[in-house]
């Protein structure tokens, strides 16, 4: 589909913090990357925390280029729901941004399409921006069934009444995370045109143009500059790296410098 890849885009990168860090050493990290990451890059920045570190690095981050997000989101607004976190009680801590539809949401845990599409819509619906993550598994890949497994996952999400906007997909093969294995530059960019070819099935190839693809799954600032020379890439959703202030940063700059930024 010609022209859905023509828009220039703003590169997003965002730190994925998992089940990761205690108050102390998330500070230490906030500092690392505000020593490393100064001023106003040409880019946006998120960092992901636990649900309880939330308010505390909202605070940490104050003055940063650092957005906050959060890691998931339950779709009511309030209610007897043990252990959730509503969408306004996200953005009463301060987030920005919210991670939907993680792989480990969806294979761990054992999340649906159904649930997520209500999570998208409820965080949109407050005032989030949502990151919404898709991706295949290695027997998918092997079987060739990574273009099915995606536009499932997108067409069970996606429709009118969701702001595309207020939206970043990120492309996370299942088989790259946390293993050291990253799908190639060529893959990515395979993976994020279809993506993008999709969306513009949905809504139309301008709107689709203008939606930000992250990659994630095993980035590293070795490998970041040549995933991020693609033109369906659009940056990063980090995970593993970005517990490491020098490590994220790198990562960031090579995005910077990979898009030909100042």
């Amino acid at each position: 589909m010609k022209g859905v890849t023509d828009l220039m885009r703003r590169p997003f990168v965002a730190g994925n913090w998992k089940m990761n860090l205690t108050l102390a050493e998330a500070r230490q990290l906030v500092g690392g990357l505000r020593e490393r990451v100064a001023g106003r890059p040409p880019l946006d920045l998120a960092i992901c925390p636990s649900f309880v570190l939330l308010f505390p690095v909202s605070e940490a981050i104050k003055g940063s280029p650092f957005a906050l997000g959060a890691q998931d989101v339950y779709f009511q607004d309030k209610g007897a729901f043990t252990g959730e976190v509503s969408p306004a009680m996200l953005v009463d801590a301060g987030c920005t941004y919210v991670i939907i539809g993680h792989s480990e949401r969806r294979h761990v845990i054992g999340e649906t399409g159904d649930l997520l599409a209500r999570k998208v819509r409820a965080a949109q619906k407050a005032g989030l921006h949502v990151i919404y993550c898709v991706g295949e598994k290695l027997e998918e890949r092997e079987g060739n069934r990574t273009e099915v497994v995606l536009g499932r996952q997108i067409d069970e999400v996606f429709g009118p009444d969701v702001d595309l906007s207020r939206l970043t997909v990120a492309y996370e093969p299942v088989w790259a995370i946390g293993t050291g294995r990253n799908a190639t530059p060529a893959q990515a960019q395979e993976a994020h045109r279809f993506i993008r070819n999709r969306l513009a099935r949905v809504y139309n190839e301008g709107l689709a143009g203008q939606v930000r693809i992250q990659y994630g799954g095993s980035v590293t600032a070795a490998n970041a500059g040549e995933l991020m020379s693609q033109p369906d890439v659009d940056g990063a959703l980090v995970g593993g790296a970005s517990l490491k202030a020098d490590e994220f940063a790198k990562i960031i700059e090579a995005t910077i410098a990979a898009k030909g930024l100042k």
